[in-house]
C-alpha cells in the first residue's frame, strides 16, 4: 500500500499513461515531477514538468520512481533495474478494500476498485475504472484495462492483459502470457498462452 509522500518522482515514461500517472501523483501532493523518455525530445511536459532523455547519474534523496510504460514487458525490464526505488500510486478517488495488499510500482486509477483481500503484484495497472474483487490474486506486470472487470476469488497470471470493458467470471484462474480482448468474457479457466476474444471467450 502507498507509503509516504516523495518528495518528487521520476516518471519513467511520456505517453499516455505516464500522463494518467502523473495527474494521479499531483492529486495525491506529489509537487516535483520529471518524465524520463530516451525517445522523446526534451521539451516542456504537463506544464512546468521537464521530460529527459535518461535517469540522472544520482537520484536525490526523498525521490522515488515510478514505471509509467503500458507494454507489460517494457515495465517489468524497467522496474527490475529500480526496485527499491519504486512506490505505488493509488489515485484518491479509488476504493481499496479492507486488507488488501498493492505491490511497488502498481498504478490504482480513477475509480477504480479493488476489493478486500485482494493481492495485486508489483507492478500492475489497475486501469480507470477497473474492478478486482474481493480475495483475487493479479500477478506481477498485468494490466487490468479501463472498465474491465475481475469477479471475486479469480487468479490472473503474471504479463496478462484483461482488454478494456472485459468480464472474468468468479473463481476463475488464467495462467501467465494471456491475453483477454476488448469485451470479452471469461468464463473458464485459461491454462494456455495466447489472445482470447469473445463471449465466451475463446482462443483466437
Amino acid at each position: 500500500m502507498p507509503g509516504d509522500i516523495p518528495r518528487g518522482l521520476y516518471i519513467l515514461g511520456y505517453g499516455g499513461h505516464a500522463r494518467s500517472v502523473a495527474d494521479v501523483a499531483l492529486q495525491i501532493g506529489i509537487e516535483n515531477l520529471i518524465f524520463v523518455d530516451p525517445n522523446a525530445a526534451e521539451a516542456e511536459a504537463f506544464g512546468k514538468f521537464p521530460v529527459l532523455r535518461g535517469l540522472p547519474g544520482q537520484i536525490e534523496d526523498g525521490w522515488a520512481m515510478f514505471p509509467a510504460i503500458g507494454d507489460n514487458g517494457i515495465r517489468k525490464a524497467v522496474s527490475d533495474d529500480l526496485m527499491s526505488k519504486l512506490i505505488t500510486i493509488v489515485s484518491p478517488d479509488a476504493s481499496i478494500g479492507l486488507q488488501a495488499e498493492i505491490g511497488p510500482g502498481t498504478f490504482v486509477g480513477r475509480h477504480a476498485h479493488v476489493g478486500p483481500f485482494a493481492r495485486i503484484g508489483m507492478g500492475v495497472i489497475v486501469n480507470t475504472g477497473a474492478v478486482i474483487e474481493h480475495d483475487c490474486v493479479v500477478g506481477d506486470f498485468s494490466h487490468v484495462s479501463v472498465n474491465a472487470t475481475v469477479a471475486g476469488n479469480s487468479r490472473i497470471g503474471n504479463n496478462v492483459i484483461v482488454g478494456a470493458g472485459a468480464t472474468v467470471i468468479d473463481k476463475i484462474a488464467i495462467c501467465d502470457d494471456v491475453i483477454v480482448g476488448a469485451g470479452a468474457t471469461v468464463v473458464r479457466d485459461i491454462g494456455r498462452a495466447g489472445t482470447y476474444v469473445g463471449i465466451p471467450a475463446k482462443l483466437s
